[in-house]
């Protein structure tokens, strides 16, 4: 078994602080939005934080591209991870701050082997529910003609818009409102097919897997008769060996 690389082993040890780093900055995230008028001390550390848990993603990226052995070959296969790390650079706003620590999140967590594919797919269902609906109670609350005032308003038109019901009881007014619903639209529509191509394919391996076992028990009944035949021949012929010696 060859020797982990130095990448492998950073990825392996930064896994879980990283995760951890992306827990806080949800709730840093989410606290000035659901709680407005907290104190300003407050507000100003979840700020800072932030921007900190931002650093820590950007930093780890840059030691992971620097470690690996081809960069380019690295960059091409982590587009996400580029994108995620310059938005904040480009345009300094929470919301895309928000989205690049989504993404660096996501990607580290499909790095464990450990993590299956329907725990991903649910976490990022739930995360993008949750962080989808604070994200557009944060644009939309107080502006004129704007019908998502409360956390419970904004949770029930993200559930509506990620899974594409759409009762139109509620919607954003605002450009960067209606940017987010085009985004939930379309990554409801993604990750339920995803989560309906997940359980097709547990049924498929349930399936296989019972054929397989079916199979394996007919074959082993198969073996059994043949057996027998084979001991019934056997014995056949001692019998009639038995008869000819008594006959002479």
């Amino acid at each position: 078994m060859s020797e982990p690389t130095a990448l492998t082993r950073w990825e392996r040890r930064t896994q879980g602080p990283l995760l951890v780093l992306a827990v806080l900055f949800a709730v840093a995230y989410a606290y000035p939005i659901v709680e407005p008028d907290a104190p300003e001390i407050l507000l100003t550390l979840c700020y800072f934080t932030n921007w900190s848990v931002w650093g820590a993603f950007a930093l780890d990226y840059l030691v992971r591209l620097w470690l690996t052995e081809d960069r380019l070959r690295f960059v091409r296969g982590n587009p996400l991870a580029l994108v995620a790390v310059a938005l904040p650079l480009l345009q300094p706003l929470r919301l895309l701050k928000l989205v690049s620590l989504l993404l660096l999140a996501g990607q580290r967590a499909r790095l464990a082997s450990q993590v299956r594919v329907t725990t991903y797919v649910a976490g990022s269902c739930t995360g993008l529910l949750i962080f989808g609906a604070l994200a557009v109670l944060e644009v939309e609350r107080g502006k004129p003609g704007a019908s998502i005032h409360t956390l419970g308003d904004a949770i029930w038109w993200a559930f509506t818009t990620m899974t594409t019901v759409g009762y139109g009881d509620m919607a954003p007014t605002t450009g960067l409102g209606r940017v987010l619903a085009v985004g939930l639209m379309l990554s409801g529509i993604a990750l339920l097919g995803v989560v309906t191509a997940n359980i097709a394919a547990w049924f498929i391996a349930r399936f296989e897997k019972d054929d397989a076992e079916e199979r394996r028990q007919t074959e082993a009944i198969h073996l059994l008769t043949e057996e027998v035949r084979a001991l019934r021949a056997e014995v056949a012929m001692l019998s009639g060996r038995a008869e000819e010696k008594h006959v002479g």
